[in-house]
């Protein structure tokens, strides 16, 4: 089955009974037991509940892993990954990367005992230099969050598995429709589903899909997630399942002008560097073209000047909203080191930008006033 229609029909099965074509919400927090004292099916929703087992069997399909969990947030999705490892294990993350991981290790997981170390990914060789006898997981991001590095996700996989380490991708910036890291030898993809699998900027959630359910590693993920409780609603699974159908229409339309913007910027005076893998300058061009097909609805870019130079800029821009978050149907602007706290690694005239579905020279043309006021 292709893609598309995996995203149309997984997880979306015609109800019996009333032969409903969309799935209802089932709100109820317990379920009843049979006459002879077994359930049905679900106990109890932070256990278990239909909308979520939908989700779950949707969004496994749709990376083509052997299962999924799904998450009140990417950051719980994220924490349960941490927390399903032991004291003095240790992990090598992206150096570049979304920073609420590198905070939640360091300031969380660090006092158990978690050991971690950071790595320019874009050379393989900088993994292997950074490994441990203890070292138990390789965590990337490619496209990176927000500078856009481009990391082989299958010669880091090697790399991590040779070492005895799981390898785990956060793909929430490509999505399985334009990247399927299980296929280039990932463990463990994660999402942050608020983003583009969502796509409406209404719902917060997150997912980890798995290569295999051998090991053990299922079974501790969904420990924590049914004990720590950090489980999505009934209606934001019902929500996150109603937005698949449209993920690769919107994804691929959100890429096109993306990459249309990013050459704009990259022939302007005031724009200093444009991070887009798109761009055949890019450093990660071509194993960007390998491991994706195509590059994203995400890009960068560093205008002359510095801090006051970027705010002032996106403060003159129209159609572009300032606003935290990705991958909705209105494009978003950020100045990310004033977000990420005083210890971001992100240059101070950076501004990451989240490409809608609104027409992409109206978005340009918004571009260019704000440049050239």
């Amino acid at each position: 089955m292709r893609f598309e229609t995996l995203t149309v029909h997984t997880g979306r099965p015609i109800e019996p009974g009333t032969g409903a074509v969309t799935p209802s919400i089932t709100l109820s927090t317990t379920f009843e037991r049979a006459d002879d004292g077994s359930f049905r099916q679900d106990i109890y929703t932070r256990l278990g509940n239909p909308n979520r087992s939908a989700l779950e069997t949707a969004l496994a399909a749709l990376e083509g892993g052997k299962a999924a969990l799904a998450f009140a947030s990417g950051q719980a999705a994220a924490a349960a990954v941490l927390q399903s490892l032991t004291t003095d294990d240790h992990i090598i993350l992206s150096d570049d990367l979304y920073h609420g991981v590198r905070h939640y290790a360091q300031e969380v997981m660090s006092r158990w005992g978690l050991q971690y170390d950071s790595a320019d990914m874009r050379d393989p060789t900088n993994v292997k230099r950074a490994l441990k006898p203890n070292t138990r997981l390789v965590w990337l991001e490619t496209p990176s969050n927000p500078s856009l590095k481009i990391v082989d996700i299958a010669a880091v996989a090697e790399i991590a598995h040779q070492a005895g380490a799981l390898c785990l991708v956060d793909n929430s910036w490509a999505t399985p429709v334009l990247q399927r890291p299980l296929q280039f030898g990932a463990d463990i993809v994660m999402h942050s589903t608020t983003k583009y699998l969502g796509g409406h900027s209404d719902v917060l959630g997150g997912a980890l899909i798995l290569r295999e359910t051998s090991g053990g590693l299922e079974e501790r993920l969904r420990t924590i997630q049914t004990l720590g409780g950090s489980v999505p609603s009934p209606f934001d699974c019902w929500l996150l399942l109603r937005s698949l159908p449209t993920l690769p229409i919107r994804v691929r339309e959100q890429s096109a002008s993306a990459e249309k913007i990013a050459f704009y910027l990259n022939e302007h005076p005031r724009v200093e560097v444009v991070h887009y893998p798109g761009l055949p300058t890019h450093a990660g061009h071509e194993i960007a073209g390998a491991q994706m097909s195509s590059f994203g609805g995400m890009l960068s870019f560093q205008v002359k000047g510095g801090q006051a130079e970027a705010l002032a800029f996106a403060g003159r821009l129209n159609i572009f909203t300032r606003a935290t978050s990705l991958g909705g149907v209105e494009s978003l602007i950020e100045h990310r080191a004033s977000i990420e706290g005083a210890d971001s690694p992100t240059p101070p005239n950076l501004l990451r930008a989240s490409i809608g579905l609104e027409h992409v020279d109206d978005l340009i043309d918004d571009l260019a006033q704000a440049l050239e006021t």
